[in-house]
């Protein structure tokens, strides 16, 4: 048996040994040509940063692919590196999902103005309701879970907040996850890739696949209600990229696993690790190419007629447009539109390197502050009745045994008078006994 395990061991690391040039050559070549894709349009909108808001989270979002490529290639060609490499790549992929989060949301002109939306469009629903005498139930100011799964809208401004708390919790587990599995590596007690009840790595799948899951569903949930609204940034195209990315590389990983385990791949973890980092390093490639198009830096080189910049350029579009002038007249009008558009200086790319990371480290922090109150609230209160209810249990036992200890003393001094009595009767009767 050892003699069987040794020749298989040794027929899949010459397999490795065959494939391991080739691959890392045609892994490299499509990482080099997502860095340079990525950086390129990086560089694009640091020169037309016009709207800081938006911006500021399509450049982190955009950094998701030479994050991926690089982590890979390294990963790919040191495996010695991949735990730490894996770890990056996993923190930041949270961090690119909170990151395109809060892009709709500025895109949607801020929390507040979604907050205020949300809120509209849950009155109007409500007051549909009303007119049309359907579901009375839907008129109560309550809400519950059940709501948020089968309709949204109805909440109004607490789904915003569920959304926003189910991908930042998503960012912080991926944070902790990664660091402890970097920990349990170090104790020889992570295995990654092997499902086994001994290493800690299944035990974080499971976790994260459910955070990951329920972060991705807030995101839809979110989408689903506000997609009208946000049609002049065509959210289906960047939401199908983006969301692409995230899903296909984890559940990738978790099926090279899956598949190493079962004996359909050669359960090695050299070979695995590798395995995922050349196809994410192909599949950056593909992605990075999609986002040259969907997040194109095209739509910030224009700028509004009021923004009060000196240099400007201005150019004029002319447009033609048949249009019938009443309903059954077959006469026709063409109407002619022009459309001014006021081309943007360029920007500082250092300007807006620094205003990129002080404005997202400021909005990051204050959000995980805010995620980490609201989840301590709960136990918090439940801590606090716990405790209420514990020294009301005491106080109530030290009162029944206050109020055992006076009937006890009661009782002794009534059993102790009554001695006495039957002392005093008995000594009585025995003197008049004497007497007579």
């Amino acid at each position: 048996m050892a003699s069987s395990s040794d020749s298989h061991t040794t027929v899949h690391g010459s397999i490795y040994a065959d494939l391991y040039k080739p691959a890392l050559i045609v892994a490299a070549s499509f990482a080099v040509l997502a860095l340079i894709l990525s950086l390129f349009l990086i560089l694009r909108h640091l020169k037309s940063y016009t709207k800081p808001s938006e911006q500021l989270w399509v450049v982190f979002v955009v950094s998701m692919v030479p994050v991926y490529a690089t982590c890979s290639i390294i990963s790919l060609w040191k495996s010695k590196l991949s735990v730490p490499c894996d770890i990056l790549r996993n923190c930041y992929e949270a961090f690119a999902l909170y990151s395109f989060g809060s892009y709709l949301v500025a895109c949607l002109g801020g929390e507040s103005r979604v907050v205020e939306l949300l809120e509209n469009q849950s009155g109007k629903l409500l007051n549909e309701a009303l007119v049309e005498g359907e579901d009375e139930n839907i008129r109560k100011p309550h809400w519950s879970l059940r709501d948020f799964f089968f309709r949204p809208t109805i909440i109004g401004k607490y789904l915003f907040t569920i959304v926003k708390f189910g991908l930042v919790q998503y960012m912080i587990l991926k944070t902790v996850c990664a660091f402890l599995a970097l920990v349990l590596e170090i104790f020889g007690v992570y295995g990654n890739g092997e499902f086994k009840l001994y290493y800690g790595y299944p035990y974080i799948t499971i976790v994260l696949n459910f955070s990951q899951m329920w972060a991705l569903f807030c995101l839809v949930k979110f989408y689903n209600v506000t997609h009208e609204r946000l049609q002049p940034i065509r959210p289906l195209a960047k939401f199908i990229s983006f969301k692409a990315i995230v899903f296909a590389t984890w559940w990738q990983g978790v099926g090279i696993a899956l598949l190493c385990s079962f004996g359909v791949l050669p359960d090695q973890e050299k070979l695995q690790t590798g395995l995922q980092d050349f196809l994410i390093c192909i599949e950056m490639a593909i992605a990075a190419v999609a986002h040259v198009f969907v997040f194109s830096a095209e739509p910030y080189h224009y700028i509004p007629l009021s923004s009060g910049y000196e240099k400007i350029t201005t150019t004029e579009t002319t447009s033609e447009e048949v249009v019938k002038l009443e309903e059954g007249d077959s006469t026709q009008a063409v109407v002619e539109t022009k459309e001014t558009q006021v081309k943007a200086p360029g920007t500082s790319v250092r300007e807006s390197v620094q205003d990129i990371v002080m404005e997202g480290g400021h909005h990051v922090v204050k959000d995980v502050v805010l995620t980490i109150n609201q989840a301590m609230g709960p136990v918090e209160k439940g801590v606090t009745k716990g405790v209420t209810k514990i020294q009301e249990t005491f106080h109530q036992r030290s009162d029944d045994q206050d109020d055992k200890s006076e009937v006890s003393v009661e009782e002794t001094i009534e059993v102790t008078l009554s001695d006495e009595e039957t002392h005093m009767d008995l000594e009585k009767s025995t003197l008049s006994e004497r007497r007579m």
